[in-house]
């Protein structure tokens, strides 16, 4: 599967328009080996969604155990924030968001990262900061900043699937997979689609 069809699936996912799929948590994509990492896809690995944010923290923690540093990611594309979550030997070092809903001071945890720290520095902002006694207008200026991070922290730190070049260093081959979330009926169709693909 090439990453454009993964794209299209889970961005169908991601805006309820996939059928059987309406809370697009029921599959990601996986990617094939990029540059050393492995990207799992969807918004099945929303960081700051209220609903799965404590269990990607617990996934991202127990993965950076067992291959020693683990990350997740939400960047909305059209200009609806970004968030981060960093895992590394079994700590959470960082979980930041910056989407404009009430929840995300509250899911704020670890110091800044040294990409926030530079922004903040030249925007003239204190790099190391309590969100509960900045000021509206500081506030703001951040956030306009933050709500597009995610990419060039997910660089930075790793791979971001939205610098990919002919020079990223590919292994293997990238597949949908379906989620702990998939319903019985949902892993049906999936594997009646996948028979229906195949050769006779």
């Amino acid at each position: 599967m090439t990453f454009a069809e993964a794209e299209e699936i889970i961005d169908d996912d991601g805006h309820g328009g996939a059928e059987g799929n309406p809370d697009g948590m029921a599959r990601v994509y996986v990617s094939p080996e990029l540059d050393g990492w492995t990207l799992v896809i969807g918004p099945w690995c929303d960081p700051c969604d209220v609903e799965r944010s404590d269990e990607v923290l617990h996934l991202c923690r127990d993965l950076s155990v067992r291959y020693g540093q683990a990350q997740a990611y939400y960047y909305g594309t059209q200009h609806d924030g970004s968030a981060w979550l960093v895992a590394q030997d079994g700590v959470v070092l960082r979980r930041y968001c910056e989407t404009g809903e009430g929840e995300d001071a509250h899911l704020t945890l670890g110091e800044p990262l040294p990409v926030e720290q530079a922004h903040r520095e030249q925007l003239g902002l204190p790099t190391v900061w309590d969100e509960a006694t900045e000021s509206d207008e500081d506030e703001d200026e951040w956030k306009w900043v933050a709500f597009d991070l995610a990419p060039e922290i997910a660089a930075a730190l790793g791979v971001s699937p939205l610098q990919l070049t002919t020079e990223t260093r590919v292994v293997g081959t990238g597949v949908i997979a379906l989620t702990p979330n998939a319903t019985e009926v949902q892993a049906g169709s999936a594997h009646l689609e996948h028979e229906a693909d195949l050769p006779a």
